[in-house]
């Protein structure tokens, strides 16, 4: 499969490798090539371009950017033309430029308005689904944990979507948990600030969640 993948930060760059190493093309897109020279040197499969060109490049997106840069991304993307009718893996969260309170991240939404939903509403033509924003990029793929496989909680308007997504998840090593409509990420995003206490206040960045139910 061709994933295009928006951003060049280190979450987008471990998927982008992540995504190659299973087999997938890859095409990272970036303001700046040069910031992301040496990466694309040592996986010299992957290509690099614009957000627009990543954005035309895959038949699946990823949107890995700062969650205050995700419109501008968007914009320059030209989702609406690129992503149109597309998967796009939502990454982001709303985190704002303030400082954690006590180990507590703080967010530029609220909990009434889930910046997934900001953007659904903005870019209806894409499907959007949250995931990958709940764990550190250490662990995003294939992690490898005492308790088994972890727990990716994932949402978004299409059906078709979301399978989509939970068979990309389980290629690299996680079980999904589909809580349903975008308006789930309301409580999806703020799990960020839940994985991210116990490395501000312990530096412990090495751990996921996990759904456990009845068989």
């Amino acid at each position: 499969m061709k994933i295009g993948i928006l951003g060049s930060g280190d979450v987008a760059k471990t998927l982008a490798a992540g995504f190659l190493a299973h087999g997938h093309e890859v095409m990272l897109g970036t303001r700046d090539p040069a910031k992301v020279s040496e990466w694309a040197a040592k996986h010299p499969t992957a290509r690099v371009g614009s957000f627009a060109d990543s954005a035309a490049f895959g038949e699946i997106g990823v949107l890995a950017v700062k969650g205050s840069a995700t419109e501008a991304v968007l914009k320059s993307a030209d989702a609406s033309r690129h992503l149109a009718g597309k998967v796009l893996v939502d990454a982001t969260n709303p985190i704002a430029d303030l400082p954690p309170d006590h180990g507590v991240l703080r967010f530029f939404t609220t909990l009434d308005d889930a910046l997934m939903e900001r953007l659904q509403r903005a870019h209806p033509a894409v499907k959007f689904v949250k995931a990958f924003n709940s764990v550190g990029a250490a662990l995003m793929i294939d992690p490898t944990l005492p308790g088994g496989r972890p727990t990716m909680f994932i949402c978004g308007d299409d059906a078709g979507a979301k399978a989509a997504v939970t068979t990309l998840l389980a290629e690299v090593g996680w079980d999904s948990a589909d809580m349903g409509a975008a308006a789930a990420a309301r409580a999806i995003e703020p799990l960020c600030m839940l994985w991210c206490i116990p490395g501000f206040l312990r530096n412990d960045w090495v751990h996921a969640f996990k759904l456990v139910s009845p068989a």
